[in-house]
């Protein structure tokens, strides 16, 4: 069995218009949010052997503030996970080797939003329902497959273990 975590980055800042947006950090609400999602994960007793992370700096922070919550897992900064597809984020996960049970992803919508829809098959049909609403920012998305490997993840096979947001957390 599979399980996949999916966050998106916490809150950005759009003060400074001067720089691109791969290098916009995250604000002071975002700041407080990560941690709660981080203590979120370890609540549900998801450790992640594996984080795959965008490489632009909103994420980086996230990460690095859900990181006492997460340790011991291998961590890769893909830039192939920014602003991107569900496709292309599906294909990087069917990519994970074989004995890799656990991931973390953290991402950008609307791509981790689109994958979240395209994985969810069965679950708590409110949280489902919240789901498809929207996946707003530092939103968590924690799912177990039946598969044994990532490559045979297909549409509607995940089981939604939990959907939550940090306004469910305030």
């Amino acid at each position: 069995m599979l399980s996949l975590a999916l966050l998106r980055h916490a809150k950005s800042s759009w003060d400074a218009t001067d720089i691109e947006d791969f290098d916009r950090p995250l604000n002071e609400r975002g700041r407080a949010a990560a941690p709660l999602m981080g203590a979120t994960l370890k609540e549900l007793n998801f450790a992640p052997e594996l984080i795959l992370c965008s490489s632009a700096k909103r994420t980086r922070e996230t990460l690095a503030l859900i990181t006492p919550f997460v340790k011991g897992a291998e961590v890769v900064f893909d830039e192939q996970l920014y602003l991107t597809s569900q496709e292309t984020l599906l294909g990087r996960l069917k990519a994970i080797p074989v004995g890799t049970k656990r991931v973390l992803m953290i991402g950008h919508n609307p791509g981790m939003h689109g994958l979240a829809l395209f994985l969810t098959g069965t679950g708590d049909l409110k949280s489902i329902s919240k789901l498809e609403d929207r996946f707003p920012t530092a939103a968590l998305a924690v799912f177990s497959f039946p598969q044994v490997t990532w490559r045979d993840l297909a549409p509607a096979s995940g089981h939604l273990e939990a959907f939550v947001t940090p306004r469910d957390r305030a």
